[in-house]
């Protein structure tokens, strides 16, 4: 089997980043087999015993006092997924609910589960045969761990539920035996292994992660071209500025835009002789506002990584203690955290991104340039109503910001008493990065228009080289026409970092560790 080799407990972004993109089959390294089968053996021994062993011989949650017979053991964590299938919504994208799977090795790989080194296997085999389960995206409270959307992974492996398998939806039996895989008899403690734990939560919030990324990548271009389209000073990226106030973020976006904006002609025109002695804050305070965001972003990414090498079922075996534990690494708080996070980021950006574009299609602030960027103003509208999507979506934005991981409600009868909601606040993310590509791309657009009624006088290397992506995909808007496809094909350079892949990689900031030096 080829792919990527993860080691528990050590995986990096970078991997996780190349499990969701490049669909690469995932297996664990083999040193950590051996705890893996201690660990089972462990359980299977408790299992045999008289003394009561949370999940392995008694029931769940408010059920815990109920003791179960040795000989009832498979039934139990059966029912247990079974009954735990109750997810409901729209599926979960297939390569979301892959890196899922893949983090749920990792835990399970840790050695502190108690499931068998089979199980395993056989998620491995689901990862390289193209087997994914259909998860449901919502019923979870991201609290005993993300139990509804763990049980549907789950019940494929059991050989239940539903999966796809190349692009047709099967129950899970048939497309394990299309794919010459079998389904598993669960031992003791394995449904609760399976289910209990933060993988959804974390899957969702890593997804966002990588793509608001890009998206903050993005923001350097995008905002260097509106700083042009403008005839806007760069005295406010000067270095020494930034490094008297010392944040790292602050002085990386500014280092950014001031090399992206290198050699441009329309600022050299406007140096001397400029009566405008200071521009608005969201063109002066990008530094300030984006390198905060970016630095938001690397703190969410350092608690997703430990988050993703964590063990984070219930009860957990602790070998060198010879004991079975009942915790509660499942409640998926610090991922309600990131995530909430990773929203504050997001709809900043967008926030000043939006403003930004206000500010090109605005005659009285755009410093000569024609209202909403129109050839024949009047006859034609120009980007005016684009200016206004962008404000719809910045406010959608702005809402769905609002903290999930404060709203907490009691479940399973008090038992389950504080929740951490990181599971819909994971998932809002994809939604508010969805409406950032679009403000982003519409300011994509205006920007440009603004740059070549500039003309003769160009904008940096750098710069021209993204117009020219931009051209090669949208004609310049000479007459008004229907510009829906427009923006579509505008957000998806965003999205793909076209944009980046355009200017030079030396110019964009990397998402490294959060105490990386600058």
């Amino acid at each position: 089997m080829t792919g990527l080799t993860l080691d528990p407990g050590h995986v990096t972004l970078a991997e996780l980043e190349s499990v969701y993109r490049d669909l690469h089959p995932v297996r664990i390294n083999r040193t950590a087999e051996a705890a893996i089968r201690q660990a089972s053996e462990r359980v299977a021994e408790a299992a045999r015993g008289d003394e009561a062993v949370y999940g392995v011989n008694t029931g769940f949650g408010k059920l815990a006092s109920v003791k179960i017979a040795a000989g009832d053991t498979a039934t139990l964590q059966r029912n247990l997924i079974l009954s735990h299938c109750c997810g409901v919504g729209e599926p979960l994208d297939e390569t979301t609910t892959r890196l899922m799977m893949a983090l749920k090795l990792l835990s399970l790989g840790r050695g502190a589960s108690g499931v068998r080194f089979e199980v395993l296997e056989l998620i491995e085999g689901c990862l390289a045969f193209g087997v994914t389960p259909v998860v449901p995206s919502q019923g979870s409270v991201g609290a005993s761990g993300d139990l509804a959307p763990l049980a549907h992974m789950t019940a494929v492996l059991i050989g239940e539920g539903e999966a796809t398998l190349k692009g047709e939806r099967l129950p899970g039996r048939d497309a394990l035996e299309r794919a010459g895989l079998k389904p598993v008899v669960l031992g003791p403690k394995e449904g609760l292994g399976l289910i209990n734990g933060t993988q959804f939560s974390t899957a969702c919030a890593l997804v966002a992660l990588f793509d608001s990324w890009r998206l903050a990548e993005a923001t350097l271009i995008t905002a260097s071209l509106s700083t042009d389209a403008i005839m806007g000073s760069t005295a406010p990226l000067l270095p020494e500025i930034h490094e008297l106030r010392g944040h790292r973020g602050q002085i990386e976006v500014a280092r950014a835009m001031r090399q992206i904006m290198t050699g441009s002609e329309i600022r050299e025109s406007h140096r001397d002789g400029d009566t405008r002695v200071q521009d608005p804050y969201c063109i002066r305070c990008q530094p300030q506002v984006a390198g905060a965001c970016v630095d938001l972003l690397r703190m969410a990414a350092a608690t997703l990584e430990i988050e993703a090498n964590a063990a984070t079922d219930n009860p957990l075996v602790l070998i060198d203690a010879d004991r079975i534990v009942s915790g509660g690494n499942f409640h998926a708080e610090p991922v309600a955290f990131a995530a909430d996070q990773i929203a504050l980021a997001v709809a900043e950006l967008g926030a000043i991104a939006q403003r930004r574009v206000a500010l090109v299609v605005d005659p009285t602030l755009s410093f000569d340039l024609p209202p909403f960027l129109a050839k024949d103003p009047g006859l034609n509208s120009g980007l005016m109503i684009a200016e206004v999507t962008t404000a719809a979506l910045m406010s959608e934005n702005k809402h769905l910001a609002n903290p999930c991981s404060t709203d907490s409600t009691p479940t399973s009868a008090n038992q389950e008493d504080h929740v951490s909601m990181a599971a819909h606040g994971a998932r809002r993310l994809g939604r508010m990065n969805a409406n950032l590509a679009h403000i982003l791309g519409v300011e994509l657009l205006c920007a440009v228009e603004g740059i070549e009624h500039r003309a003769p006088l160009k904008t940096s290397p750098a710069l021209q080289s993204v117009i020219e992506k931009l051209r090669s995909k949208v004609p310049a808007l000479d007459a008004d026409r229907y510009l829906a496809p427009d923006l579509e094909t505008a957000a998806e350079l965003v999205r793909t970092r076209s944009l980046v892949s355009a200017v030079s990689d030396e110019h964009i900031i990397r998402l490294g560790a959060a105490n990386e030096p600058v």
